[in-house]
């Protein structure tokens, strides 16, 4: 059983299409549908059921699905080790960020680390944090840069690194804004627009407003911040938005209430060999750390 043909099932599996699996891995389809019959007869079972233009796992190969994702990690884990021996930053750096923290806290720390380490591939992937947590677990992401969850995995080393001021905001013509001052109920007989349901953000808020006995009134959900904003700035609902985003198209409401916070910062799995390149990222991101306190 070759690494090459658990990784062309792993794509099939994860893209549900051997053409979008054939672009992930720079082959052709013919190339993946060979590696997975390779896979299927080295096993003596199918794979995948084809059922019109759809494809299933079929029972070998649920069975298959979580055992590959532990081969590679290992093997890939091992790969790490040996490669870190000879004290070289070089290599490929899988990193896991959000939009928002790409935009307005990880620059300066991509652009140092890029040009100490000329030699080292980013492949940096923006994704939502919950997303990015999800691929550090399940090792397909060396390292994460996110917001950080209420509730941390023990199975994560988890670092905070920045603190985000979310502030209560609204449109300047909503019928809040401009007010000298209000209960934060003021804000339950008002539509909301806030992330998606399964963001940290989003049960967050949802947190503090349930803490005082409040419900949400959510009317919309994105899980773009920047969205997020433009929607706030139109008049479809207030919102809550790091302090940084905010400018002269929204008004903060004075809210009788201590400003939320999030926690931002990275993540790596406890049980993962980092590379050189993730040690060195790490050590930025901790000098970014010490800066904050």
């Amino acid at each position: 059983m070759d690494t090459q043909s658990l990784r062309a099932f792993l794509a099939v599996v994860d893209s549900g299409s051997f053409s979008q699996a054939a672009e992930a891995l720079f082959l052709t389809q013919p190339a993946v549908s060979k590696r997975i019959a390779v896979l299927e007869n080295q096993i003596g079972s199918r794979l995948f059921d084809r059922i019109g233009r759809g494809i299933g796992l079929t029972e070998a190969g649920r069975m298959l699905l979580p055992r590959a994702r532990q081969i590679l990690v290992m093997f890939d884990d091992t790969q790490r080790a040996l490669a870190n021996l000879n004290g070289k930053i070089s290599g490929s750096l899988t990193l896991a960020t959000s939009h928002h923290i790409g935009l307005h806290r990880l620059p300066p720390v991509l652009k140092t680390f890029t040009q100490q380490h000329p030699d080292v591939r980013m492949d940096i992937r923006f994704l939502d944090s919950e997303q990015a947590y999800a691929g550090v677990l399940d090792g397909s992401l060396e390292l994460a840069v996110v917001t950080l969850a209420p509730s941390p995995d023990p199975n994560l080393v988890v670092v905070p690194v920045w603190t985000d001021q979310l502030r209560f905001v609204c449109g300047r013509d909503h019928p809040l804004a401009h007010c000298t001052q209000l209960p934060l109920a003021a804000l339950s007989e008002h539509d909301a627009v806030l992330p998606g349901h399964l963001t940290f953000t989003r049960g967050i808020v949802i947190e503090t407003f349930l803490r005082e006995g409040l419900k949400v009134r959510v009317s919309m959900s994105t899980n773009y911040l920047e969205t997020l904003k433009m929607m706030v700035g139109i008049g479809l609902g207030w919102s809550v938005l790091p302090e940084t985003m905010i400018d002269d198209e929204l008004c903060i409401m004075p809210i009788k209430h201590l400003p939320i916070e999030r926690p931002l910062g990275y993540l790596f799995h406890s049980s993962r060999t980092l590379s050189n390149a993730a040690r060195s990222m790490i050590k930025l991101l901790e000098q970014a750390r010490a800066v904050q306190t």
